[in-house]
């Protein structure tokens, strides 16, 4: 039902916006992909979940005032993500976070360089530079 939706989509968004709320949401949607099978079709599922999670968390929710503001609060958390250890979830996360990046930088390039590029990027240009 419509209710339903709005109803989850609101809670989706406001956990998202809560500290750690990114890494949150991907482990509570992609945990246990990948685990059983290393088939293509284990693999292929693992991809779908993880381009799924990348275009919700690319999407600016209602409930945010604005879209700087959004960055300002995922962009640092799906940074984040590219820092988990554990090996199985690591590579899922890192998943959602480069096609979460590349949702964003399509989208809203600007955006994307300043809260997720320049970020990322920093210790390649401080090394350049020197």
């Amino acid at each position: 039902p419509a209710w339903l939706r709005r109803l989850c989509g609101q809670l989706l968004s406001e956990r998202l916006m809560r500290p750690n709320g990114v890494q949150a949401v991907v482990r509570g949607i992609v945990e246990g992909t990948g685990a059983g099978g290393a088939g293509a079709e284990a693999a292929a599922v693992d991809w779908r979940k993880c381009d799924a999670v990348a275009k919700v968390l690319a999407s600016c929710p209602q409930q945010c005032l604005s879209l700087e503001d959004y960055y300002c609060l995922v962009c640092p958390q799906i940074l984040d993500l590219l820092h988990i250890q554990d090996k199985l979830t690591a590579r899922q996360f890192q998943r959602v976070a480069t096609t979460t990046l590349l949702t964003m930088a399509r989208g809203h390039p600007q955006l994307a360089e300043q809260h997720l590029l320049r970020p990322l990027l920093a210790p390649l240009l401080r090394c350049s530079e020197s």
